[in-house]
């Protein structure tokens, strides 16, 4: 599998010219507990660092960024019925959003899941 983060805390899963994305353990943990997700319109295309959509908590909203540039392909209709799964499971079933990529070099300059984990140490 292939994974890659964000300084924003949102991580892709890339299989061949498509990624899912969501929000990492780092970012619910800061966001507590999420009630409402907004989510981007199928179809759209968005670049990279684009507001892609909202996650919000009893503490906090936050934007959800595009992390490279990319078609949205899909939404995941179950978190938008049950905005817990971004808690409960952030990195499996609270999947946000999935892209078709546009520029696969953009991935470069995200992070490994390595480097993740020393950011995330020092966030």
């Amino acid at each position: 599998m292939n994974i890659k983060f964000t300084p924003d805390h949102e991580w892709l899963v890339i299989e061949g010219d498509t990624a899912t994305v969501g929000i990492t353990q780092h970012a619910q943990d800061a966001l507590g507990d999420v009630v409402f997700v907004d989510l981007p319109e199928v179809g759209k295309t968005l670049a990279a660092k684009d507001v892609a959509g909202v996650v919000e908590s009893v503490k906090a909203a936050a934007d959800v960024y595009m992390p490279v540039t990319g078609e949205v392909l899909a939404v995941n209709e179950d978190l938008r019925a049950d905005p817990s799964l971004a808690n409960s499971d952030p990195m499996g079933s609270g999947w946000f959003f999935k892209i078709k990529l546009s520029n696969p070099a953009e991935l470069d300059g995200l992070m490994d899941e390595t480097s993740y984990k020393t950011y995330e140490q020092n966030a």
